[in-house]
């Protein structure tokens, strides 16, 4: 009876190890799609589908969407030492809120390699008198997502980032 029930208990442990194992690999084929289009048309995209507070949404008449040029790149990466494809940054033009959005297209081999450095240089308190609440680096295929500023509009942009078709 004790290796009956050992049995039936491994067997339900397989079958659903199993199953984790062929949702795991469904969630990361669809997260390493790449994204197509503009890094700007995709950053217009994420201020359009999140679901962003009220007020932050009314400010957005005076942010810039740019590109990121080489004499920007330790300001807003935090160093110069990142390669990538394309890059822009969404930030406010003039204003006291800690906030930068950023979206890098990489090689597809270097996307982890970016994230850490990205992650290693980061400086949340880079605005005079402001910090930025929260940082998130993610990413889809070959584009990064790389985020300082509160955390509810942060996240947000995050989903709306998670959820481009």
């Amino acid at each position: 009876m004790k290796n009956k029930k050992a049995t039936v208990l491994l067997t339900g442990l397989i079958i659903l190890l199993a199953g984790l194992g062929c949702s795991a690999c469904g969630t990361k084929e669809s997260s390493t799609s790449n994204l197509e289009g503009d890094l700007s048309e995709i950053m217009a995209s994420l201020y359009e589908n999140a679901e962003l507070e009220q007020d932050f949404r009314d400010s957005l008449d005076g942010y810039e969407t740019y590109e990121l040029t080489d004499e920007m790149e330790v300001s807003i990466l935090g160093t110069d030492e990142i390669t990538y494809k394309e890059g822009v940054v969404s930030m406010p033009l003039m204003s006291s809120i800690a906030y930068q959005c950023v979206l890098l297209r990489v090689e597809e081999n270097e996307v982890d390699t970016v994230k850490q450095a990205l992650k290693t240089n980061a400086n949340p308190d880079k605005w005079v008198c402001v910090s930025a609440e929260t940082t998130l680096i993610e990413s889809r295929g070959d584009v990064i997502f790389f985020i300082m500023c509160d955390k509810d509009t942060a996240y947000a942009m995050n989903s709306a980032f998670q959820n481009l078709k």
